[in-house]
């Protein structure tokens, strides 16, 4: 029996491996600049934004994003914890508790909602480049929309320029994306004092804005409905970051140590992600100032600018968007499409799989509307990945205690390779988290199709997250109990 995993073709190959103490070079202003590129973007102003055309007050639109984000840290640490110990990404994390080929199924879950994110941050990259040209040109470029896209030639093309952009940085791989993350900080920083600026020069002050009230107060026009807004909302802003929270090893395993990662994370999400919110609620509640209805979309708001202002802030959220992108949405699913097939799918390869299902996703449709991209887009996804987190934490937290046989990661006849390379307990626990939200996703997403859902699977769903993380967790644990241990003292004697 083969104690070099390298023989492994099915499960190997050099970026899979674990990676050396000489690649772990990163401290924790490392992962609080990293963290700070990814917070700052588009579709994370447009949640806290999005919520204000929800009814929200500016303060309970922060309070919101900011619960959210303290309670996704969580399982980020506990499952980055791995990365930083061993040097595995995700993918290979996954094949303790799935299997060594049952962990194909999380990366696979993960990486399609990755290129969902890739597309849809294309789609923005797009959209700002369509918008330059308007403004530079004079005037709305493109025609009318094309048959069966909803869309129009000028913005496909724009929508395709973009994409091939950044193929520059999937061609470069991992250190020229962590570059351009940190070198993009301080520009992302820029836009956000820029858009505050050209607010408090409109309004006049920033009081008029802050003080708008929630339509859920006595006599508005939503009064008594605050809490069922704020659970699903609450949900998407989890599941906002819970594919992250999944693949965060592929960015801690470069970790110099845990207290880089948690320091690093720990300062770079929640705080960071609650001063987003406060700029986009203050920025949307202009908007209602200015034009009379919540404008949720920076893109828009920027084209409404006048004189340079307008072409530097997009030229500014052109690189954020760029940046973000390949940080947050390529480097994940890359490392999910090699661990299918490690002997035939690189890094780069997967990165190409990436953007090539991103075009094919048709993102714009997802954003037509802000229930789309909220209860069915968010809180449809957290449904997906909250029971792999919750197995991913009870598994290497409560059931291995943190220890890992390395090597045997990468065998197909190892300790984590069960019955036949699957896990059943996994596989059940998965379906088990997944299951109860399906009616109420359907219900969501297809109203016509599925009108006769009952009320407790509507309100079950809009805890998805939670409900899918918590019933994985219990039905793994009760599965596994006393299975791991005897499995880690047989490692050890071989």
């Amino acid at each position: 029996m083969s104690m070099d995993p390298a023989a492994n073709k099915e499960l190997w190959n050099e970026d899979l491996a674990p990676t050396s103490a000489a690649q772990r070079s990163w401290r924790w202003y490392h992962f609080a600049a990293l963290w700070v590129g990814m917070v700052i973007s588009i579709p994370a102003y447009m949640l806290a934004s999005s919520l204000i055309e929800s009814g929200m007050s500016a303060w309970q639109a922060v309070v919101t994003v900011f619960l959210a984000n303290v309670i996704v840290l969580l399982p980020m640490l506990l499952i980055g914890h791995a990365g930083t110990k061993y040097g595995i990404p995700y993918a290979v994390l996954a094949r303790t508790s799935f299997g060594t080929r049952g962990a194909r199924l999380p990366a696979l879950m993960r990486a399609i909602v990755a290129c969902g994110w890739y597309g849809i941050q294309t789609w923005f990259g797009g959209s700002m480049i369509y918008t330059l040209l308007g403004v530079l040109m004079g005037g709305p470029i493109g025609g009318d929309p094309l048959p069966g896209l909803g869309i129009n030639g000028g913005q496909l093309a724009c929508f395709l320029a973009f994409w091939a952009i950044q193929f520059y940085f999937i061609v470069h791989g991992m250190e020229a994306i962590r570059k351009l993350e940190t070198y993009t900080a301080p520009l992302k920083i820029a836009i956000c004092f820029l858009l505050l600026w050209w607010v408090y020069g409109k309004v006049g002050g920033f009081g008029p804005l802050l003080d708008q009230p929630s339509q859920f107060v006595p006599g508005g026009p939503k009064a008594g409905l605050f809490w069922s807004v704020f659970w699903p909302s609450l949900t998407a802003m989890i599941g906002y970051w819970a594919t992250l929270a999944l693949n965060i090893p592929d960015f801690t395993r470069f970790a110099k140590s845990q207290r880089d990662q948690v320091i690093g994370q720990s300062l770079g999400l929640p705080l960071p992600m609650a001063l987003l919110a406060a700029l986009a609620v203050t920025v949307t509640s202009a908007t209602i100032v200015l034009y009379g209805k919540a404008l949720w979309d920076p893109v828009d708001v920027a084209s409404r600018m006048t004189g340079v202002a307008v072409l530097v802030a997009l030229l500014i959220l052109l690189i954020d968007t760029a940046s973000v992108n390949l940080a947050a949405n390529l480097v994940g699913p890359a490392y999910d499409f090699s661990a299918l097939s490690p002997g035939r799918i690189s890094y780069r390869v997967g990165g190409y799989i990436t953007a090539g299902i991103a075009l094919a996703m048709m993102p714009w449709k997802i954003l037509e509307k802000t229930e789309n991209y909220i209860f069915i887009w968010l809180t449809g996804y957290s449904a997906l990945l909250g029971p792999i987190a919750g197995i991913l934490i009870i598994d290497y937290h409560f059931i291995r205690k943190t220890e890992l046989a390395v090597d045997q990661l990468y065998r197909d006849d190892g300790i984590y390779s069960y019955r036949n390379g699957w896990n059943m307990a996994a596989i059940v626990a998965f379906a088990a988290g997944v299951l109860p939200n399906i009616p109420g996703f359907l219900n969501a997403a297809f109203p016509d199709a599925f009108p006769n859902v009952g009320d407790a699977f509507k309100t079950l769903y809009t805890y998805a997250w939670f409900v899918g993380i918590a019933i994985a967790a219990v039905v793994y644990g009760l599965m596994m109990k006393g299975r791991a241990v005897p499995a880690m003292t047989a490692a050890r004697e071989t």
